[in-house]
Order: structure tokens, then sequence, then C-alpha cells
């Protein structure tokens, strides 16, 4: 594997992490919301 495919390879994981989080903070606020009530 080359530096460059690492490097996207990185990139993508980065993405998709960020993505997976902002996911999950919306499901516990939604929770936290929805508890609260």
């Amino acid at each position: 594997m080359t530096p460059e495919q690492r490097k996207k390879n990185l990139r993508l994981a980065l993405i998709l992490a960020s993505i997976a989080a902002v996911f999950l903070a919306g499901f516990v606020a939604k929770m936290l919301w929805l508890g609260a009530q």
C-alpha cells in the first residue's frame, strides 16, 4: 500500500467516523429530549 493510498484511506475513515459520531450524538440528544418530556 502506497503512502498516497494510506492517506486516502485515513481521510475516508475520519469522514465515516465523523458521520457516525453525528448520528450517535443526534440519537443521544433525541433520547434525552424525549426522556425529559
